[in-house]
């Protein structure tokens, strides 16, 4: 699974597929749930630490076919799961639509990004996103859509409900072209100044605490730097855990343990993982 996260963490899968297409996948929950097969679905793995031990369960990769990015009206992309988030804000860019620019730059996939409602400098997904396709686990399809998806910090309906997200509709707006790259240039440089992107990790460790923010409380316990084996809490912003070299999943676990304990004795405030852990 080393292969599959942007952690580069992660022993085998029991059995990985690769589903081509929503009627595939279905196929496949259905036998999965027949043969009594744990399963689960990733994209990217942006936001994702897998166990040494590997995952004992079927992993469904939704890559190639799923990744289809299609303009539907004047403002309305649809796109599948797989496709990369990145892919779609050049997609509205190209179309001059407004509204995503936001999400230049994050790492994961539109499936990923729905189940998360993902989101950076000021914008998040509930913001363009009023409808998503799924396959439900007994291998059905079908849809939420407005307050169906139940979007909030960093949560979705999809937390709860075991359905698998297979498509996205996207309500954007009319936009300058040029306003639109210009920002999108702005967030990317942003990006690159002040996260530590050269080093694998899984974007922001942290959820944002209420009334705080996660980087600057581990900052101020003096924890830039900190290190357990081969993770370290980055220098570079101190809201990000980096695979320095050869990390293991219990490094990770062992140093955000170490951090969430320090903010909690020093700074009272409970600091809760914003990256998903497997097994």
């Amino acid at each position: 699974m080393s292969a599959h996260t942007t952690f580069k963490i992660g022993g085998p899968a029991r059995l990985m597929i690769m589903p081509k297409s929503d009627g595939e996948l279905a196929q496949i929950i259905k036998k999965c749930n027949e043969l009594s097969i744990r399963f689960m679905a990733i994209g990217n793995g942006s936001n994702l630490l897998v166990s040494d031990g590997g995952i004992n369960a079927a992993v469904i990769l939704l890559g190639k076919g799923f990744d289809d990015v299609v303009l539907l009206d004047e403002t309305t992309i649809f796109a599948k799961a797989g496709a990369q988030l990145i892919r779609v804000c050049n997609f509205a860019l190209e179309n001059g639509l407004s509204g995503l620019e936001f999400a230049y730059g994050i790492p994961g996939s539109c499936g990923g990004a729905a189940f998360m409602n993902a989101g950076a400098y000021g914008g998040e997904m509930k913001d363009v996103l009023y409808k998503c396709e799924h396959i439900d686990k007994n291998g059905n399809m079908g849809e939420l859509s407005g307050d169906e998806l139940m979007l909030s910090y960093r949560h979705s309906a999809y937390y709860d409900n075991s359905c698998i997200v297979t498509g996205l509709y996207l309500k954007l707006e009319k936009g300058d072209p040029a306003e639109i790259k210009a920002k999108m240039t702005d967030l990317i440089g942003r990006r690159k100044d002040k996260q530590p992107l050269e080093y694998p990790s899984a974007g922001s460790t942290f959820k944002r605490p209420e009334g705080y923010f996660a980087g600057a409380l581990i900052e101020e316990c003096g924890l830039k730097g900190a290190s357990v084996g081969g993770a370290e809490v980055s220098t570079k912003h101190a809201g990000f855990v980096i695979n320095k070299g050869n990390a293991t999943c219990q490094d990770v676990l062992d140093l955000c343990k170490k951090v969430s304990d320090t903010v909690l004795k020093e700074k009272g405030v409970k600091l809760e993982m914003e990256i998903r852990v497997t097994e």
